[in-house]
């Protein structure tokens, strides 16, 4: 694009902004209500302004950026002088129009507070079960398909562009609130409740809407399902093709070009919606991401409430503490108990802290001086010019050697290594994402066996009853565990460097919910 184009953007930055900010507002609100010309004296109404002189000076050098073009005005002319007199109707150009539309945007995104929709999650999975049964017609009809097509793509980008709003917005509304202790209790309280309706939601949504992705992209009976519906959503798209772009050439060709970008468009969606929802090898899904985000914000926001309490016992309130004593000044009998009390609160005694060596120490044990006593007529105390000039002070010999603490760091370095490599290792060795039996886990290590425990006992303390499956995550939300019982009558054994374990067999997966720190 020229310079020219750009332009249109000029009025931002102009002296007078706010008075062309409130003009194109005029003619984008006139345009709305299909006015499409203005004259000056309309603009001046519609923006509220005064001066009609300042009003149309404007205007011109809105012409000359580009933003407005002008027409000469002649309906209400009735004599040959105000023929010749300049009198012109004011319309947007494209340029201005996509100006301001884009100064909308991006006011609306910039102010844009993100939420966690759960009504989109039901209207996904409304929109894919009836995609199955269209897809289940012999004659699928290409319009109902489109719509189909469009309302889904519109309601998932909705749903994931405001989640992804919500969790970056999310810190910085912890940080904003994390003063105020009521402010941030009451709002804990309402996000937990928020965040765990929308991942109870989203688990069971979630399932669902996996399930009809599958079925819908499924090739096992020689063709997907959803390919056909694609096909006819670009057919319908490429027969709204305009003349001019398919130029001179050929329109079938162009309206086969036309086609193959259109499908390519709607595949590209799926494919975006199929990464929401399923999981694959070298990648996990974006709602699995989407919910370890949710359960790692009322971490935050746990520990953003445990800050707020270690201050407000840490700290002291400096205001309360000046009010109380300006109350024990006004209490004081007289003056004297007012200087004692001034003294014993703000320390104004002699300064002969500044500096203490052995001369300085020799000296008090000839003359004692009370801390009651004022400077002016306490002895005086010598200070070195350096420590006067410079605020250091640097006594005679050679320095003290400085202790080098390198080995300590080197070997402490080393432990944390070691231990999140064998935390990493007892994770890798349990987390396969396998349906396995207990009694087929064969022999686990220290470290191993003790992260078996916990997710075991996260597990067991889940159970509804001793024959029924379980589903459970760790305390941590990282990893999470599915036992299904194979009978009080099968026994498994796990040997372990700290003993044998033996109980009821179980088939047991443990899978990894994100990435590990």
């Amino acid at each position: 694009m020229s310079e020219r184009a750009y332009s249109a953007f000029n009025y931002l930055v102009a002296e007078k902004a706010p008075l062309y900010r409130a003009i194109m507002a005029a003619f984008v609100e006139a345009k709305e209500h299909f006015t499409v010309h203005l004259r000056p004296e309309d603009v001046q109404q519609r923006a509220g302004l005064d001066a009609l002189e300042e009003v149309q000076s404007a205007l011109g050098q809105l012409v000359q950026w580009g933003n407005l073009e002008a027409d000469p005005d002649t309906s209400r002319v009735t004599s040959v002088e105000e023929f010749y007199r300049a009198r012109y109707l004011y319309q947007l150009t494209r340029a201005g129009e996509a100006a301001e539309a884009a100064l909308r945007l991006f006011d609306r995104e910039l102010g844009r507070r993100g939420a966690l929709q759960t009504v989109a999650l039901d209207d996904v999975r409304l929109r894919l079960r009836s995609l199955e049964e269209l897809a289940d017609q012999d004659v699928p009809d290409a319009n109902e398909a489109h719509l189909l097509l469009r309302d889904l793509t519109a309601v998932f980008s909705d749903l994931a562009e405001n989640a992804r709003a919500f969790m970056n917005g999310l810190s910085r509304t912890l940080e904003l609130r994390g003063d105020d202790q009521q402010a941030l209790v009451a709002y804990k309280e309402r996000l937990i409740d928020y965040i765990e309706r929308f991942i109870g939601d989203l688990v069971t949504a979630s399932a669902e809407i996996a399930g009809a992705i599958r079925r819908l992209d499924d090739n096992a009976g020689g063709e997907r399902p959803i390919a056909a519906l694609l096909r006819l959503a670009a057919e319908r798209d490429s027969e709204d093709i305009a003349p001019e772009l398919a130029g001179s050439g050929d329109p079938e060709i162009a309206r086969r070009s036309e086609r193959d970008r259109a499908l390519a468009h709607w595949e590209g969606h799926w494919e975006g919606l199929k990464a929401w929802f399923l999981d694959q090898p070298e990648r996990r899904a974006q709602a699995s991401l989407l919910r370890a985000q949710a359960r790692r914000s009322i971490s935050q926001m746990l520990e953003a409430i445990q800050r707020l309490n270690e201050r407000r016992l840490g700290r002291s309130d400096r205001s309360a503490d000046f009010r109380t004593l300006a109350r024990w000044f006004l209490e004081c009998p007289d003056d004297d108990h007012a200087h004692r009390l001034w003294r014993a609160a703000f320390g104004l005694t002699p300064a002969r802290h500044l500096g203490v060596d052995a001369d300085t120490l020799a000296h008090w044990q000839e003359r004692r001086v009370a801390a009651s006593v004022s400077w002016s007529e306490a002895p005086p105390l010598r200070i070195s010019a350096r420590l006067r000039a410079t605020g250091q002070y640097q006594k005679r010999g050679a320095p003290p050697g400085m202790r080098r603490r390198d080995q300590e760091k080197a070997w402490l370095a080393r432990q944390l290594s070691a231990e999140a490599a064998e935390a990493r290792a007892a994770r890798a060795r349990l987390a396969t994402g396998e349906m396995l039996r207990l009694s087929e886990m064969g022999h686990l290590d220290h470290d191993a066996f003790g992260l078996f425990l916990q997710l075991l006992g996260d597990a067991l303390a889940a159970a509804d009853a001793p024959d029924q499956p379980i589903a459970a995550v760790s305390g941590d939300g990282t990893l999470g565990i599915e036992m299904e019982p194979l009978g009080a009558e099968t026994q498994a054994v796990l040997h372990t460097p700290g003993g044998t374990l033996s109980g009821p067999d179980y088939r047991i997966r443990i899978t990894e919910l994100e990435s590990a720190p």
